[in-house]
């Protein structure tokens, strides 16, 4: 059977998936450069590498939709972002003191880093457009569904995500284990990281609902 070719929106729209691939990989490798952090460094940007790797396979199985792919990507990048300067030293205070002359610590009486706090919102928000797309696409589920779908996601991600930084601690050095885990002195670190993962997703459903 002759292979339908492809239309001109759907080149487009592969080429735009292929660059959003490509903006990820960028990023994950200018992330590298002078490493500062080199004994996290693989624990950190091991599973984004790992995704790229199996992305065109993945991508051909389960096909996503140009938004639900960029929020993959925007929540990678952001881990990639925080994965660089294992979460607890990214700079933000000096980038925007380059900018205003002030830092959100002073600004906000912040006595921690809060970029780990940024992310698990992020994942909870970002997971919300695909999760509900392939509910509803491979699972047959109404938008009742699909949204409790990226709930149920989100908490158990979350939990087994905690679960996993518990296991390090338990296996690596010391050292190493608490700069990846990035509590900073908080012990309900796990409980708010996975209540603002939840938050997250409670506003990107509001967002998808809306749409």
């Amino acid at each position: 059977m002759p292979r339908v070719p492809a239309t001109p929106s759907a080149q487009r729209r592969l080429l735009g998936l292929l660059g959003l691939l490509g903006l990820l990989l960028v990023l994950l490798l200018l992330a590298q450069i002078d490493q500062p952090y080199p004994e996290v460094a693989l624990l950190q940007h091991l599973p984004t590498m790992l995704l790229l790797v199996v992305s065109p396979w993945l991508l051909r199985r389960w096909p996503l939709s140009t938004p639900s792919l960029a929020c993959i990507v925007l929540f990678l990048a952001l881990h990639t972002l925080g994965g660089r300067y294992a979460y607890s030293n990214v700079p933000y205070d000096d980038w925007v003191r380059a900018v205003t002359g002030t830092t959100l610590s002073d600004a906000f009486g912040w006595t921690r880093n809060h970029y780990d706090r940024l992310v698990h919102f992020a994942f909870g928000a970002l997971s919300a457009v695909p999760v509900a797309e392939g509910a509803r696409r491979w699972g047959g589920l109404g938008m009742r569904g699909a949204m409790l779908t990226v709930l149920g996601w989100v908490l158990a991600v979350s939990a087994l995500y905690e679960v996993f930084e518990w296991l390090l601690t338990l296996i690596a050095a010391d050292e190493t284990a608490d700069r990846y885990n990035g509590q900073q002195g908080d012990m309900w670190d796990a409980q708010k990281d996975m209540a603002l993962a939840a938050l997250g997703g409670v506003v990107g459903l509001a967002i998808v609902r809306r749409r």
